[in-house]
């Protein structure tokens, strides 16, 4: 197949996705006149005024609340990792620390800000990072603990009989086999933990985060910078998850799900 022959059908097969979204933002533009849902031509005119400079920089609060949600990206991953390889390894681990896992799962996240406030200081980047690390850690943690437990019992018994070590029996086979669904948990986790720390962000802080800025624009009814903001928080998310999925590729070009031929 020629280069020029997969681009087309690349174009096509996007074409229906990209004209419904062009369809949606012409009826938005030239159909809706709510002061609290702005037109998309106000809100670029927002985004632009406040790029940089202007009562609400968004490029800096966006940039702020970024380095919060990568603080909790590792964190939570940090921890999802160690909980999901004891509890995969050692039974007496699992019991005793799967229950805190759900039960932390369960708790809303809205419970977690005030505490975390008060353990770091409401201006500290820490309280948001930590509720950013809380929401991403569940989804790694499950997640690790499928792809150890879905190693094939005849491989290790094949390693074993060969007297290989459990460090060789956990690099060549336990980890490469876990890879991919560490890498699917994380891809969800990038999302997660902008979310937690943009909620976490309503609570108080500085004032050079996304979060702080929806709520004090929305206080001043400009409805247009709420929307930037958001939009701007969206599009960050979308780049976090894009280098994840971009890491996957050169990470696991092996695996199915990367080649095209099936799900994660």
């Amino acid at each position: 197949m020629t280069a020029r022959r997969r681009w087309r059908q690349r174009a096509l097969y996007y074409l229906p996705s990209v004209a419904v979204f062009v369809g949606v933002i012409l009826l938005w533009e030239f159909t809706v006149h709510s002061g609290v849902l702005p037109r998309p031509s106000a809100i670029i005119g927002a985004l632009t005024e406040n790029w940089s400079s202007g009562r609400w920089p968004l490029f800096l609060a966006a940039r702020n609340t970024f380095m919060e949600a990568m603080i909790g990206l590792v964190l939570g991953s940090l921890f999802g990792v160690l909980w999901g390889a004891a509890v995969a390894r050692w039974a007496t681990a699992r019991d005793a620390l799967l229950p805190v896992a759900i039960a932390a799962n369960a708790v809303p996240i809205i419970a977690f800000a005030p505490i975390m406030n008060n353990w770091f200081g409401v201006l500290n980047p820490l309280s948001k990072a930590a509720i950013a690390a809380v929401l991403v850690f569940f989804p790694i943690f499950i997640n690790v603990v499928r792809g150890l437990a879905a190693v094939d019992p005849a491989a290790i018994e094949l390693m074993r009989s060969y007297a290989v070590s459990e460090w060789v029996i956990l690099r060549k086979v336990r980890i490469p086999v876990a890879l991919p669904f560490f890498l699917t948990g994380l891809k969800v986790s990038t999302t997660l933990s902008l979310i937690g720390a943009i909620v976490a962000e309503y609570f108080g802080g500085s004032s050079d985060v996304i979060g702080r800025v929806v709520v004090q624009s929305a206080s001043a009814l400009r409805w247009d910078v709420s929307w930037a903001a958001i939009l701007f928080g969206a599009a960050t998310g979308i780049l976090f998850y894009l280098a994840i999925a971009g890491a996957e590729r050169l990470l696991i070009p092996w695996h199915p799900s990367v080649r095209g031929e099936g799900p994660a």
